[in-house]
């Protein structure tokens, strides 16, 4: 049965698990997907390590940035972000990928049917979740971006990334 899991810290609050188990008995797959609590730490030896046999992980909070770092191969996504939520381990390396924005697009745009071009939006936050989805709603053609953040430095920085003018 392959393995995956989604690293986090924290983590139990995480319905990933759920949500994968559910897809995989709709689509008759057979996979084990749990929640790992990674070391605020040392987030890349538990990575190393559960790829010893693992197949796949989602990474959340705090992770997601130190997981771009540690991947050799990314998607055009993941690079515009600086932050990867998918970690894949191939023969030549380390694959990653930011699904973060399209997943929240696709939500908006489709399930809720809500026209995002020209609206005025505000992003809360500045970690890698944010990195993923300003890209993407900048993309979806929304009008004016604002980003709030605890720490203003980290928004600017995160505007400055988009080449967006920070607010």
């Amino acid at each position: 049965m392959d393995r995956y899991v989604v690293f986090g810290n924290p983590i139990g609050h995480s319905k990933s698990p759920l949500i994968h188990r559910l897809f995989a008995e709709q689509t008759g797959e057979a996979l084990d997907y749990s929640t790992l609590l990674a070391p605020l730490d040392d987030f890349s030896t538990c990575a190393r390590t559960f790829f010893l046999e693992g197949r796949g992980a989602n990474v959340t909070v705090p992770f997601k940035e130190e997981a771009y770092r540690l991947a050799n191969s990314l998607t055009g996504r993941a690079q515009r972000a600086g932050a990867v939520n998918t970690l894949i381990r191939t023969a030549s390396g380390w694959y990653g990928d930011n699904t973060d924005g399209a997943g929240l697009i696709r939500d908006l745009s489709e399930r809720h049917r809500i026209d995002l071009r020209k609206r005025r939006t505000l992003l809360l936050g500045a970690g890698g979740a944010a990195r993923g989805v300003a890209p993407a709603l900048l993309d979806a053609g929304i009008g004016d971006l604002f980003i709030v953040n605890r720490h203003s430095e980290k928004a600017d920085a995160l505007a400055d990334s988009l080449e967006q003018p920070s607010r």
